[in-house]
């Protein structure tokens, strides 16, 4: 992606009095004001929703990344220390990470003692000494990650496994692909090619069904025998459930934040909605989805049906902090009309990948 592919709190500016960067300065305090003065106690993994991102999902560090590429591990670390009092960019994951804790904060006030909150793990393979720098850029954010693991080039999967993780965000497709193969929820997650400003006080996440919440069994009916035929199966089968897809558990985890607000008689106030945004038509293949979902004791707040129309334009309006797909023409037009967007590489769509797979994730390749 190009530099002028910015997460949303936008591209740099000048203040041509100081020559400060004026959107650095805008954007902490946008985000500071969000993030409590003092630092709650950190949830047991066990009891919590475990979020773990890769360094370049939740930072922009392109830069750094091509000093790496081209220099090698020697050249990046040196760069690292000497520039580790710079704190990074926000990239594409950090307004999801701030709608988390937004969420946690209304959480703690209503369930104090509960530990059943969002936990976020930074996760990265470079080595130890970029843990400063990191460290430094989450407290000059004021975020509350305490969880780090930074493993020097080992593979993240135990360690993804240790901290029960319910969805691990990176911008490396290669370690998505492991983590799902081990059936951990993950997602390469995509910067916006434009800014568009999202809820601060409310999380929201937009899915795909097939091949995210639901099994690829539709789409692979699709792919073999054309629409008709999925027509006919679908409407054969729609008493019966799918099987389950890579991120339902995710969801699940999300609907069991939500009767928490609810419990409160905080429906209407919720601090959490989710959307089930899928390609399929209502009329000839959306019971089924919905009926899925009943029998799993799940929903989604809303269900859009667009019937093989893009996903660009409605998310647009919904403005989520993260959609999930698995296919990268949903990816890149949700991407370019502003929307940060997840690439699930799950199912049999995967076989059938087009040019829009040589998109770059967030924070580079």
């Amino acid at each position: 992606m190009s530099q002028n592919s910015l997460p949303a709190h936008g591209r740099p500016g000048t203040d041509a009095a100081n020559g400060e960067d004026q959107s650095t300065w805008d954007a902490k305090g946008f985000y500071n004001k969000l993030a409590p003065t003092k630092k709650p106690k950190t949830p047991n993994p066990q009891n919590a929703i475990t979020i773990a991102v890769s360094s370049r999902a939740l930072f922009r560090m392109e830069e750094e990344q091509k000093i790496y590429e081209e220099h090698g591990v020697e050249e990046y670390v040196k760069y690292q220390l000497e520039h580790e009092d710079e704190p990074f960019e926000p990239g594409a994951a950090f307004p999801f990470v701030k709608a988390l804790e937004a969420v946690n904060a209304r959480l703690r006030e209503l369930y104090p003692e509960s530990e059943e909150l969002f936990d976020v793990v930074l996760m990265t393979n470079h080595h130890a000494q970029v843990g400063v720098r990191l460290i430094n850029t989450i407290n000059h954010y004021n975020l509350f990650i305490e969880r780090f693991c930074m493993t020097g080039g080992r593979s993240l999967i135990g360690y993804l496994k240790a901290y029960h993780t319910n969805l691990y965000l990176s911008s490396d497709s290669g370690k998505v692909g492991e983590a799902l193969g081990e059936g951990i929820a993950a997602a390469t997650i995509f910067s916006p090619d434009k800014v568009v400003e999202v809820s601060d006080t409310q999380l929201r996440v937009a899915f795909d069904g097939d091949a995210v919440l639901f099994s690829d069994e539709s789409e692979q009916i699709v792919k073999a025998h054309g629409l008709d035929r999925f027509f006919e199966h679908e409407k054969e089968h729609e008493n019966s459930p799918l099987a389950h897809g890579p991120l339902k558990g995710f969801l699940e985890a999300l609907g069991k934040l939500q009767k928490k607000f609810y419990a409160k008689g905080q429906r209407l106030e919720c601090p959490i909605r989710t959307y089930l945004v899928t390609a399929r038509s209502a009329a000839s293949s959306g019971a089924r989805a919905l009926k899925t979902l009943r029998s799993w004791g799940l929903e989604t707040d809303e269900a859009l049906f667009l019937a093989g129309a893009p996903k660009g334009p409605l998310l647009e309006k919904i403005r989520p902090h993260i959609f999930f797909d698995d296919q990268m023409f949903h990816v890149e037009g949700a991407t370019e009309m502003g929307t940060v967007s997840a690439h699930v590489p799950y199912g049999v769509a995967q076989r059938y990948k087009k040019s829009a797979t040589k998109k770059e994730p967030a924070g580079g390749k």
